[in-house]
């Protein structure tokens, strides 16, 4: 891992450092930042500042403060390297009226899909993320305000100067966003990429988010982290955690990171020309050592899965009622029935999970509380193979942790699930 880097699994940390960790921070003497849900950073030039990404709503004010204190010269731009709120929401507080906006051509597009989506993807983002966020996400004041319209619209590069120092806009559309874009400063060989790695550094990134959002191509970001290996930057500034430092240890580091989803995707490929079922590869495709990366936020068996949906489609070749709009919890109650009950499945789920297979138990499970929602015996097994996973699968990665353990609270809260 590279000089200077916070450790790989602390994702949760990344995220909430800005409450630890309020004001400026100086990367160098014309770059500073300010830590968010997703960061922020300020470039000092001549004729003013550029700001790149925004931060989340709700801590702009406390931004703005922190980058006075670093430079009193006026923001004339900002760049958003994706549509995502934690990279636009603070820019009504921090783009002062006049100046520039320069996001991906596909901006736009992409805030419109995720406004008219927003009642969808809302209450999923609060299950799962309400735990390392809290009640920020639901204060009217962290919601993403009437976007701010692009003044320039980026399709592939773009490029300006500004009080000397030259700025180089990238599509990077392999990352988190369709609409991903990266800066490049070359007289100072310095590279912002925004989220095209993810959330942590040196860790598998989700091809397809929990919450949910557009599946991301594998291809797309081989191409884009390739694009930005290729400047041979000296300092790489992603958008969560600490600037890495090091020509030589960013290019090892980029090509680890390409090569590790490259294995993945071929290994994926061939294992379905072969026959082999999303299933069986998902538990069969691993990352070589030598390419070996963190799985705090993406694992590579989700990676895999998502492959194989993006090459295959969502039929699987399995049964013929994935064709049709019924769902196998229209027949929980015809099973629990010949099953004798759910009780009987709840005992049966039980003995599962006494021989160490939780997920085999929650598929009874499934069905059981199908049938009855409110079975006391049934809810205990739930509950229990939830902590299972949690004590001995779930604290590694924090996607899965966060799931288990909004489970577990609505369980322990009565609430059903």
């Amino acid at each position: 891992m590279s000089e200077g880097q916070p450790a790989k699994s602390g994702v949760d940390d990344l995220i909430t450092a800005g409450e630890r960790e309020p004001g400026a921070i100086a990367v160098n003497d014309f770059i500073c930042m300010t830590r968010d849900i997703s960061n922020s950073y300020l470039v000092l030039t001549d004729k003013g500042n550029v700001l790149i990404n925004a931060g989340a709503s709700y801590a702009a004010p406390r931004k703005q403060a922190a980058y006075q204190t670093f430079s009193a010269a006026p923001i004339v731009a900002a760049i958003v390297t994706q549509s995502h709120p934690d990279h636009y929401g603070g820019l009504k507080t921090l783009l002062p009226e006049g100046a520039a906006l320069i996001t991906s051509a596909r901006y736009p597009s992409g805030m419109a899909e995720r406004q008219a989506l927003a009642n969808f993807y809302a209450p999923r983002t609060n299950k799962l993320w309400h735990g390392v966020v809290g009640d920020k996400m639901d204060r009217p004041a962290t919601k993403p305000k009437a976007e701010i319209a692009p003044t320039v619209l980026v399709e592939d590069h773009h490029a300006f100067t500004l009080g000397g120092r030259r700025f180089e806009i990238i599509a990077l559309p392999g990352g988190e966003t369709l609409d991903g874009i990266g800066v490049w400063l070359p007289d100072h060989k310095v590279a912002f990429i925004g989220n095209l790695l993810g959330p942590a550094y040196l860790n598998v990134p989700n091809l397809n988010t929990l919450r949910g959002d557009r599946p991301r191509c594998p291809q797309r970001y081989i191409d884009s982290v390739s694009r930005i290996r290729a400047l041979e930057p000296e300092l790489l500034i992603t958008g969560h955690g600490d600037p890495i430092h090091g020509a030589a240890s960013i290019r090892d580091d980029l090509n680890r990171m390409i090569e590790a989803m490259r294995s993945v995707r071929d290994q994926t490929m061939a294992g379905m020309a072969a026959g082999k079922d999303v299933w069986t590869l998902m538990r069969e495709v691993r990352v070589p050592a030598e390419f070996s990366l963190a799985e705090a936020f993406g694992k590579t068996a989700w990676n895999v899965r998502s492959i194989w949906e993006q090459l295959a489609g969502w039929f699987h070749y399995d049964s013929t009622t994935s064709l049709y709009p019924v769902p196998r919890s229209e027949v929980s109650q015809d099973l629990a029935e010949v099953a004798g009950g759910a009780g009987n499945l709840a005992a049966r789920a039980q003995a599962l999970l006494d021989q160490g297979k939780p997920v085999h138990a929650l598929h009874l499970i499934d069905i059981a509380l199908d049938a009855d929602p409110g079975h006391a015996a049934a809810r205990s097994v739930k509950r229990a193979a939830h902590q299972y996973l949690l004590d001995h699968r779930g604290t590694a990665n924090l996607n899965e942790s966060m799931w288990l353990k909004s489970e577990l609270k609505i369980l322990d809260a009565g609430d059903g699930a």
